[in-house]
């Protein structure tokens, strides 16, 4: 009888040697998120519109952001004008922004201007983002260096 219960533990043994191991590994789960994590991060600076402008530089502080992706209208150095980065002529600017302000929610618009362009342009380009249906314009601008002198 002895030899019958040693037997037996013995089969129950080697049936449970045999069985996977029904617990979760999550160190390569956790590594994987922290190398996604890294990516995002290095990659979002990125995802800004990239038209090359000088922006003027003032000691105003930056505007909140809101849950909709910023639309930024852009004048250019030659005095082309973008939306995004669409270029568009000034005759249909109001037509497309008028179209642009029926979709979203929020009324907020970006307006970049490079520094070579005259104040008359970019207050005729405010006048037709207002009257495109955009009345809170954002002036974008660099952030200027503080002054030794002062």
């Amino acid at each position: 009888m002895k030899s019958d219960a040693g037997g037996g533990r013995r089969r129950r043994r080697r049936s449970s040697r045999g069985q996977p191991i029904a617990e979760i590994n999550i160190t390569p789960f956790v590594d994987v998120m922290l190398v996604l994590l890294i990516i995002f991060m290095v990659a979002a600076p990125l995802m800004t519109v990239g038209i090359p402008v000088e922006l003027p530089e003032t000691s105003a502080n930056a505007l909140p952001s809101d849950d909709e992706e910023p639309l930024t209208v852009t004048i250019t150095a030659d005095g082309r004008t973008l939306i995004q980065t669409t270029e568009t002529s000034r005759d249909e600017l109001v037509v497309k922004l008028s179209a642009i302000a029926a979709e979203r929610t929020s009324d907020r618009i970006f307006l970049r201007a490079d520094g070579a362009n005259p104040w008359n342009t970019v207050a005729e380009i405010m006048g037709d983002l207002n009257a495109g249906g955009f009345s809170n314009i954002g002036l974008v601008t660099d952030i200027a260096q503080p002054d030794a002198s002062e």
